[in-house]
């Protein structure tokens, strides 16, 4: 246990910022099934209106693994890579019609 005031508070500040990477990082784990759900979907029924909705969950997966990034919770090169695996799914499914 902490004895002091400045250890009380680095342990108050450790939790905050672990809560803080746990939301960030289950978001983007949801926000990528999200995505390829939705891919999913326009395979089954390729219409416009899915094809959208895979646009815009594509580019919200994309904006907060940018903000993942931004803040550290994910290295750069993680980020990247969990991009760059959302990006390919969308486009072979976009392709292949």
């Amino acid at each position: 246990m902490a004895n002091n005031k400045s250890a009380k508070k680095r342990i108050q500040i450790a939790e905050r910022n672990r809560l803080i990477n746990k939301f960030y990082k289950s978001t983007v784990r949801t926000l990528t099934k999200k995505t390829i759900d939705n891919c999913e979907k326009y395979k089954k029924e390729p219409n416009d209106d899915n094809k959208i909705l895979v646009k815009t969950s594509l580019d919200r997966a994309f904006s907060l693994i940018d903000k993942a990034v931004k803040k550290n919770v994910l290295h750069k090169n993680n980020g990247a890579n969990k991009k760059s695996k959302i990006n390919n799914f969308v486009k072979t499914t976009l392709i292949s019609k």
